[in-house]
């Protein structure tokens, strides 16, 4: 992988909506098809394009044939949160909750709302709805203009106090 195939990958996404689905994934599947066979960032992104076209059934196999390849970066945390929203369309929401749970724990970056955002949609599927909205508004808090605080200590009393 170089710059160049990056940005066109990236490219290839951004114009996503200007794609008949069939045609967005063939076109993913041609960059893939630039790296080595069973390259883990090629599954990653050919599961991903499946994926976001309503095949979760087809990218579950191949976000953990990249995640068992090792698959680098932040593509690794992209594919678990992803893997576990397959999973949970799939209706197998407490594998959804098993992972997220455990990539909550593994460490911090950019993508930490977003795996508490679907860790909270998989909670609510495995009727767990307070921890749920604690986990979501926990998240909420921070980005508020004001009464961060305050949030913050709403989310936490909705699981504290039961």
């Amino acid at each position: 992988m170089n710059a160049d195939w990056e940005r066109r990958v990236a490219e290839t996404w951004a114009a996503m909506d200007s794609y008949a689905e069939d045609d967005f994934v063939a076109r993913i599947g041609q960059l893939a098809d630039e790296l080595p066979a069973g390259h883990a960032v090629g599954l990653f992104e050919r599961a991903a394009a499946l994926d976001s076209t309503g095949h979760s059934d087809l990218a579950v196999p191949l976000y953990r044939q990249a995640l068992a390849l090792g698959l680098p970066g932040i593509r690794r945390r992209r594919a678990t949160i992803q893997l576990a929203s397959s999973l949970r369309n799939l209706g197998r929401a407490e594998e959804s909750v098993a992972l997220l749970t455990t990539e909550r724990a593994a460490g911090s970056d950019e993508l930490d709302d977003a795996v508490a955002g679907f860790l909270a949609l998989a909670l609510v599927d495995v009727g767990r709805e307070r921890e749920a909205a604690s986990l979501a508004l926990g998240a909420l808090a921070p980005h508020l203009p004001r009464y961060q605080r305050s949030m913050a200590n709403y989310a936490r009393l909705l699981v504290d106090a039961h």
